[in-house]
């Protein structure tokens, strides 16, 4: 069982899985959004709701990019095999080129008060190299839309496709949750190795097919632990299983009931036929 006080999770112990699960919400705030913009729109006031959804779609469509780019980090963090991480960095370059100007169009929202001065940086910034004054940089990056009849966003020069946001919202997502799958069975294949280092030295024979304890191969993203002897060796059994637990928590592993996940009598659970699963502690 874990050492740590219940209180103390944090998101910083597995950003990795962090990025899957804003990906998760972001992917839904895009399809959410979308199936609004192209319903019958209300009026808010002043505002057209399909005109307020098209913000919320492109702030929505950069988050699941920042999603990526969290996955990226973590990827370098735990040392994941690096062409996990050229995966999805294609996987981040077609949504940006099937997205053109997203990153500025967002920029535009939500720092109106640059750049509707004309002051902002990004695109901005390179108008104003190139000679613009800040009040013909402002005019021409400005006017936000959304077109129901070409299904387009525009902000200024950019131009973003509707369906394509669709299509590449939902490849970007697989291909982060690819790479978290990647981090999830390198760390499967760990914990497997140092269970199998721990029986060793223990002498607990654990090769397949005639050994005492059998170890799953992690296919499943977790190592299960199991007895392998006959049923009408009780004493045998009870005698294996506490060597095996001793071991395995001696480890700095431990062995939790997927059925009682607080229950501690581990070595009776075990020998009754019991599969249980190896963590890290």
């Amino acid at each position: 069982m874990s050492e740590l006080p219940t209180n103390d999770w944090s998101p910083a112990d597995n950003p990795y899985s962090i990025a899957v699960s804003e990906a998760n919400w972001w992917k839904a705030t895009v399809a959410l959004t979308i199936g609004r913009m192209r319903e019958q729109p209300t009026q808010v006031g002043f505002f057209d709701s399909a005109q307020i959804d098209a913000r919320t779609l492109v702030v929505a469509l950069r988050q699941v990019l920042m999603a990526a780019k969290l996955e990226q980090i973590a990827l370098a963090e735990l040392g994941i095999d690096q062409a996990v991480g050229d995966e999805l960095a294609k996987a981040q370059e077609r949504f940006e080129k099937a997205l053109p100007g997203i990153k500025e169009i967002r920029d535009g929202l939500t720092h109106f008060e640059d750049w509707a001065r004309g002051a902002g940086r990004g695109a901005q910034a390179t108008a104003r190299k190139n000679g613009s004054t800040e009040r013909e940089v402002a005019r021409d990056f400005w006017s936000f839309g959304y077109d129901p009849t070409a299904d387009t966003v525009t902000m200024g020069p950019f131009t973003i496709s509707v369906p394509a946001a669709e299509t590449a919202t939902r490849q970007l997502h697989t291909a982060i949750y690819t790479a978290a799958r990647s981090v999830d069975l390198a760390r499967t294949l760990a914990v497997r190795a140092e269970a199998d280092e721990a029986l060793t030295a223990a002498g607990i024979t654990h090769a397949p097919p005639d050994g005492q304890v059998l170890l799953s191969p992690g296919a499943d993203l977790r190592v299960w632990l199991s007895l392998n002897l006959p049923g009408d060796q009780a004493q045998l059994r009870h005698d294996v299983a506490r060597r095996t637990v001793a071991a395995i928590t001696a480890a700095g592993l431990t062995l939790a009931s997927n059925s009682h996940p607080q229950a501690h009598d581990l070595h009776d659970r075990l020998a009754g036929a019991e599969a249980l699963l190896v963590q890290r502690r």
